[in-house]
């Protein structure tokens, strides 16, 4: 926990002074429900669609892609239930958006979708082993962050300029109003931007359907899982499990205890990396990519306004978890609604919900000046989407990246490199930090640095 932050308690005793407590736990508790639920309704609408896109780009079938939108569903609602109950802790789950995203733009890789599918599996592996290993966590920390972020936003690029070519390509009647109701509630009412864009993209949609006299078949709406054997390639395994792996951690997990420590409360990092990665492995078969830690809902479900008793806002988790039990299902008449609807719907809502994300990036990537060089290289060699030995374009930004910054970092002199600290007359620097640095024996790490806590 952050210095200063206050202990987050899990017991059901009233605070001292407030004796009528339990008398309000009912009505409290209904507020924490309905944070829970908003957590649940703003992740699932703000971000379905990058999910969809990223399945069907590296091969999954649309009865597939409808499969692991609702594996990750279920999954992450079962994760936030096992360490609600607990912890009795408001830890919120979440599928990776930038990690379907690096799917969208990873492409089909060699093995098509159960390689795919096998480096799904392999990144719930890594992120195990990175609860349990700290000096895995020692490796993914070590990645600057500007790499990491300049190869997350050149991985964005892409979609998010999909809403400006949908224009050309698509029905304007049916892009436009999505453009305004963003632009607009960007304007009033930012958190649900992208979901009233959702809902209007569906309206605008079952309108050019019926305009234009097409169906969905009833059999296209009922839920159900695409079993796939996984199929171990080393191609899939550097340009998508490896990838797909450090976006997960850079861009979700370690913000997710930043965002959860800024509210009080210390993130138990083994048990989470385990039933996240787990879960990982469990929903890779039936065409689930990853979850992790949420870092943006986060806020909605441990923030004060979710129950003014830090001990109580954990039932928001538990009613997130049921809320995306009930939209799983959705799932299949969701891509058969993005399959019916006009050319450029579903890219459209998918860039406009990645636009926040890629502008933090972006910024994350470009800040720090002694390393811009290095960071813009990334973003190019990342947005070009070049494939070389069949190993996409995020793997090999990173690669590019680091050379470039080891090449042009500053060699110390030798009078600088005489000092009096260390056992070498070198002062050693601080130590880094990772997860589990500050490990206690629940394996509660300390806070990551504010500059990894950009989602």
């Amino acid at each position: 926990m952050t210095a200063g932050a206050p202990k987050s308690r899990t017991t059901s005793d009233p605070e001292p002074g407030n004796e009528h407590a339990p008398a309000a736990a009912s009505g409290g508790r209904a507020q924490a429900v309905g944070a829970g639920v908003i957590a649940a309704a703003v992740g699932f609408t703000s971000s379905w669609a990058v999910v969809l896109a990223g399945l069907t780009a590296v091969g999954a079938s649309p009865a597939q892609a409808a499969s692991g939108l609702l594996a990750v569903c279920v999954t992450q609602a079962l994760g936030m239930w096992v360490l609600g109950v607990r912890y009795r802790l408001p830890i919120t789950l979440a599928w990776s958006t930038p990690g379907a995203a690096l799917l969208a733009g990873a492409g089909a890789v060699t093995g098509g979708w159960p390689a795919a599918v096998g480096a799904f599996a392999a990144t719930g592996v890594l992120i195990v082993l990175t609860g349990l290993w700290s000096r895995l966590g020692r490796v993914i920390t070590a990645i600057p962050v500007e790499v990491a972020q300049a190869m997350l936003a050149g991985v964005l690029l892409p979609l998010c300029l999909a809403p400006l070519r949908a224009l050309t390509t698509s029905s304007a009647a049916v892009v436009v109003p999505v453009l305004v109701v963003w632009l607009v509630l960007q304007r009033f009412a930012s958190r649900w931007a992208v979901p009233g864009a959702f809902g209007t993209a569906v309206v605008a949609a079952a309108i050019a359907m019926v305009a234009g006299h097409h169906g969905v078949r009833a059999a296209d709406l009922v839920p159900k899982l695409e079993w796939t054997v996984p199929h171990w390639s080393w191609q899939a395994m550097i340009g998508i499990a490896v990838p797909l792996y450090v976006v997960t951690m850079a861009a979700q997990n370690l913000p997710g205890v930043a965002v959860m420590s800024s509210f009080g409360y210390r993130v138990p990092w083994r048990a989470s990396m385990t039933v996240t990665g787990l879960g990982t492995i469990a929903g890779a078969p039936a065409g689930g990519h990853a979850i992790n830690l949420a870092a943006i809902s986060a806020a909605l479900a441990a923030a004060p306004s979710a129950h003014p008793d830090p001990r109580r806002r954990w039932w928001s988790t538990m009613a997130a978890g049921g809320c995306y039990l009930v939209l799983a299902p959705a799932s299949a008449a969701l891509v058969a609604l993005a399959a019916a609807a006009p050319t450029g719907v579903l890219e459209t809502v998918a860039g406009l919900a990645l636009i926040a994300t890629f502008g933090s990036a972006l910024t994350a990537a470009l800040g720090p000046a002694g390393h811009r060089t290095a960071a813009t290289v990334t973003f190019l060699v990342s947005a070009s989407g070049i494939a070389v030995f069949g190993i996409g374009a995020a793997f090999w930004a990173v690669v590019a990246g680091l050379l470039v910054r080891w090449v042009l970092a500053p060699r110390p002199t030798p009078d600088a490199a005489a000092g009096p600290a260390g056992p070498h007359g070198r002062d050693p620097g601080p130590v880094p930090e990772y997860p589990g640095a500050n490990r206690d024996d629940s394996g509660v790490p300390g806070a990551p640095s504010p500059a990894r806590a950009v989602s």
